[in-house]
């Protein structure tokens, strides 16, 4: 993507179903499960660089004993920091300390079987230390302690607050995350109570008292009842101090979640590969969480899963498979290659068919695995043109005849390179604009000036800007007669509210070209009917709302707002002719038939949050306003 876009969190949890002597012994290290925990989260950089965090548990700690521990930074460089941190704790102790696991239990934080992590991408505007996962909450009592961190974002955060306040509950923070906290948090201090009470009851006293407690701990009510009125994307994963711990997914399955489970070790994290390659397992070993579903696992290390909420028609996020989740995971890599060949009868009419005169390339690495999908569909079309035209021939052509028909080529080129180290850090704005459209390198002698057409393929078009700023002009500039951008998905037209930073209508290029062609066309009152009707719905309930703002675009074909994107994105002077072409609907759910989650192309949003979300951006474009169409 070329356009800058931050997303999805990253999540990774790890419990170690043995002692620490086990790990020590087989694998020459107690810091298996912390070594494990590291790699899950440097392999999921990408999903967050605005910060990093984790938290251990141990196990059977003696009351007067810490038994929780944390550590956060911010950052690109957060990861590096927590774990440095955490490693300093183990500098100085002589060697046959560190290898008495039963002495490092004893005196080292940070020494546990379980262990949370997290990567932050922050889609509320809001940083700083303080909104780093995992959160924690505390008590005396250890199956009330709580570390929580998770990849969501709700988009009914007051109806979640509102109802802690009917429970009586001052909270001090509306942020989302801290609100997940607490009801989380006031439901286990329910379920503690209960469980207390009813075992009081019975005679039971002190220690024997929490052993009975924390063993009939009921998790899945707890996650039940507390996530009953969310309405979101979210992964939450959670550990209790007790050393239980948790992990469940939203029940339309928005946010991706993955977990492995053997005799030694239970891992969840954001991305299937992921796991794969930090524990060298199969495919099919790692396994999906099934929406609504949770995966518990007891303190003695019991793992169930569970049916947390009744799961929804499946709307799993698709951008995920055109750009978030790594290229590595195989069905993910299969579904881009497929994107790019379902573009490819689209960029055969933009260059009239005409493969001898065409280039092909892409733009950025992100869009490298839909670019082998495209050449190779390209391919397959040039073999059955070579085979129709000797076949017309009917045997009557020379051997020189028929070795031009052989060699006939798809003509790919590495045809811009991104310059990394380049950074637009002139103030004044007329040379940032100039320095922006020297980001990426130009390889020249790659087309035939004034004859050949060159087309380059993105995974998605957002704001345009890079394009426009840079990208156009630079290839431009080797001479080609039409530039045809083409994005592997299709137009960017409604906002999201599950977890990607794009909440500003008059961020969508797609948008800005439809409200032009209204106001080109004299439909503007179409723009005032949607504003009033939006305003209109503005108090009503969430769940009685829908999405007006469909209404924008519906004069309009696709192709009609793909045209008016290229007219808004030629720079000024650009010699070539510039034709934007589009992945259609209908080619991205061919690709991703079990990701259908698609509410920022076809605004078909699966919660009801989503339609009052989309109804708020738009009156705050109208309005002029900046804010984000959730909290």
């Amino acid at each position: 993507m070329t356009d800058v876009l931050k997303h999805e969190c990253g999540i990774a949890t790890i419990r170690l179903r043995k002692p620490l002597e086990y790990y020590q012994e087989k694998y020459g290290s107690w810091q298996y499960g912390l070594s494990k925990l590291y790699l899950l989260m440097e392999k999921q950089h990408n999903r967050g660089q605005e910060g990093a965090g984790l938290a251990t548990v141990k196990l059977d700690v003696e009351p007067g004993n810490e038994f929780i521990f944390r550590e956060r930074a911010t950052g690109s460089g957060a990861i590096q920091e927590i774990f440095s941190a955490v490693h300093a704790n183990f500098a100085g102790v002589p060697q046959d300390k560190l290898n008495d696991v039963q002495w490092v239990k004893e005196n080292l934080p940070f020494a546990g079987e379980l262990y949370l992590g997290h990567l932050r991408y922050s889609t509320t505007g809001k940083s700083g230390i303080s909104y780093v996962h995992p959160f924690l909450r505390r008590s005396n009592w250890a199956s009330r302690n709580l570390a929580l961190c998770g990849n969501f974002n709700l988009t009914n955060v007051d109806e979640v607050f509102e109802h802690l306040v009917e429970q009586g509950q001052h909270p001090r923070n509306f942020a989302d995350t801290f609100i997940m906290l607490e009801i989380l948090g006031h439901y286990l201090d329910r379920e503690v109570q209960r469980q207390y009470d009813f075992f009081r009851s019975q005679g039971y006293t002190g220690d024997v008292m929490n052993d009975v407690i924390e063993k009939n701990l009921d998790l899945p009510s707890v996650l039940r009842r507390a996530s009953n009125k969310w309405d979101g994307g979210y992964v939450i994963c959670g550990v209790l101090g007790c050393g239980d711990s948790f992990t469940f997914r939203d029940p339309w399955g928005i946010r991706p979640a993955f977990y492995y489970m053997d005799d030694e070790i239970v891992v969840t994290a954001s991305e299937r590969p992921v796991i794969q390659t930090v524990l060298n397992v199969k495919a099919e070993d790692v396994k999906e969480l099934l929406p609504g579903q949770g995966l518990i696992v007891k303190k003695d290390g019991e793992a169930s899963l569970h049916q947390i909420n009744e799961p929804q028609i499946k709307k799993a996020c698709s951008f995920e498979r055109i750009y978030f989740s790594r290229g590595s995971d195989m069905d993910i890599y299969k579904e881009r290659k497929m994107l790019g060949e379902k573009l490819v009868p689209a960029i055969l009419k933009s260059v009239d068919n005409d493969l001898e005169n065409s280039v092909f390339s892409f733009i950025p690495n992100t869009a490298e695995v839909a670019f082998f999908g495209m050449t190779e569909a390209l391919n397959k079309y040039l073999n059955t043109e070579k085979i129709r035209l000797i076949e017309e021939a009917n045997g009557d052509m020379t051997q020189e005849e028929l070795l031009k028909i052989l060699s006939m080529r798809v003509r790919s080129e590495k045809v811009a390179i991104k310059d990394i180290k380049l950074r637009t850090f002139i103030a004044e704005d007329n040379g940032r604009d100039e320095l922006a459209a020297h980001v990426y390198d130009v390889t020249y002698g790659t087309v035939n000036p004034g004859v050949d057409n060159l087309v380059v393929i993105d995974d998605s078009i957002v704001r345009g800007t890079t394009l426009r700023q840079s990208i156009i002009k630079i290839l431009d500039r080797i001479g080609p007669k039409k530039i045809v951008i083409v994005s592997s998905s299709p137009q960017i037209r409604y906002p999201d509210c599950y977890g990607i930073d794009m909440s500003r209508m008059g961020e969508f290029i797609a948008f800005r070209a439809a409200i032009e062609l209204l106001k080109e066309r004299g439909m503007s009152h179409i723009i005032d009917d949607v504003y009033d009707r939006c305003k209109a719905q503005q108090g009503s309930p969430k769940e009685d709302q829908v999405n007006h703002v469909k209404d924008i675009y519906r004069p309009f074909t696709a192709e009609e707002i793909s045209r008016k994107i290229a007219e808004m994105l030629t720079p000024k002077g650009t010699k070539a002719e510039v034709e934007i072409v589009f992945q259609s609907l209908e080619g991205l759910h061919e690709s991703c038939p079990d990701h259908t989650g698609d509410w920022y192309f076809s605004g078909d949003y699966p919660t009801a949050g989503g339609n009052r979300a989309v109804s708020n951006a738009f009156i705050n474009y109208v309005e002029g306003s900046n804010k984000r169409s959730y909290k």
